[in-house]
């Protein structure tokens, strides 16, 4: 394996130390946040902008090690950036769902009812 250049090593660790940050303010925003849907916003920041920045780096890794373009990642990038909100959406709706059908006092009631 041949050796980065100074600038990429740079780039690649400043990608890294973004993408894990990311990850880890969605994470600690899972734990302190109190409700079910305060809580479905913190982790699509770091499952979608972290897992962005981690394979960003990993592009630009592999790319210059290997001396060749290497695009496979983004393939993944781009399902997890399709794939998350669309998820947390989906479960948004399913717990307001079934809160508006238990009466829970903190939702609002639906417009056809």
């Amino acid at each position: 394996m041949t050796e980065l250049p100074l600038w990429a090593a740079i780039v690649v660790a400043f990608f890294l130390v973004l993408g894990a940050g990311l990850t880890l303010i969605g994470s600690i925003g899972l734990l302190r946040l109190r409700s079910f849907y305060d809580r479905l916003h913190a982790p699509t920041l770091g499952t979608s902008w972290g897992a962005l920045a981690t394979i960003l780096a990993s592009v630009i890794f592999f790319s210059l090690s290997e001396g060749r373009l290497v695009l496979h990642d983004l393939v993944i990038g781009f399902f997890i950036m399709c794939t998350t909100p669309v998820t947390l959406m989906l479960l948004g709706r399913a717990a307001l769902y079934r809160d508006r059908a238990e009466n829970t006092p903190v939702v609002t009631p639906s417009e056809t009812e």
